[in-house]
């Protein structure tokens, strides 16, 4: 059992977990519980576990909580980045194809293989429906792809309650996403974080998602998370170029 591959998956799943979109309601074993607790909850998530099922199978490694795949699948880059994105999207669909129902006809080898990427980026910009909602639900489509990436920042100052941290927003301009320079933000922390985490120093580079602190960041894992994700957003931009301009949603007569 790999318990560092089960800590970081925990402290990147809490939070999205506490706010109910992923996981079973009513954890807390993702924050206070053993790695073998941890691991019967991240079975339970419906985005993180079949990815980290798929690259465990191509990758030969036995364990899908193992800290290469998990760390890969949150940050992008490391030994996901060499799977072959054809075999991995067919091996994920294969999972995820069969639960996801007809709304989520997107759901196709054709459709996203020029997006396909063995991590959470891709989860959040291609799988996901939100930018198909681009320009249509208001600033909720977009409010969502923000939090639900993986972000990254640095820490400028810290207080008892938050952290004061420099980090890139997401903008869209109405045919292209981008991410914006660098804005002040206030993260808060408390006493429901992870404490090595809520201690983040003035100057250190860290993990953000859903507004909390999910890591630090080393500088070639910060190059990586931003490598990733504008690789991402290339790709994204490529098929909302290529889509017709979105009717806006009215609202009931």
């Amino acid at each position: 059992m790999n318990a560092r591959g089960a800590e970081i998956f925990a402290r990147f799943a809490a939070e999205p977990n506490r706010l109910g979109y992923c996981g079973p309601a009513g954890t807390t074993a993702l924050r206070d519980g053993s790695p073998a607790e941890i691991r019967a909850v991240a079975r339970t998530f419906t985005g993180a576990w079949p990815y980290l099922r798929v690259m465990s199978r191509m990758t030969g490694i036995g364990d899908p909580l193992d800290e290469r795949l998990v760390e890969s699948y949150w940050l992008g880059g490391g030994i996901g980045s060499r799977l072959d994105r054809a075999g991995f999207v067919a091996g994920l669909l294969a999972v995820i194809g069969p639960a996801a129902g007809h709304y989520w006809n997107h759901l196709t080898d054709g459709a996203l293989a020029d997006e396909a990427a063995p991590n959470h980026c891709f989860h959040v910009f291609g799988i996901y429906p939100w930018t198909r909602l681009l320009g249509r639900g208001g600033d909720q489509p977009l409010r969502v792809l923000d939090n639900c990436r993986i972000s990254w920042g640095t820490v400028r100052a810290r207080a008892d309650d938050h952290l004061v941290v420099d980090s890139p927003r997401l903008e869209f301009d109405g045919r292209r996403l981008r991410l914006a320079a660098p804005e002040t933000r206030r993260i808060p922390v408390g006493i429901d974080d992870f404490p090595a985490l809520s201690e983040a120093a003035p100057g250190e580079r860290v993990a953000l998602h859903w507004d909390r602190i999910c890591g630090r960041l080393t500088p070639v894992r910060a190059y990586m998370l931003a490598a990733t994700t504008e690789w991402q957003l290339r790709a994204t931009n490529r098929r909302l170029m290529r889509s017709p301009a979105p009717a806006p949603l009215l609202p009931p007569a």
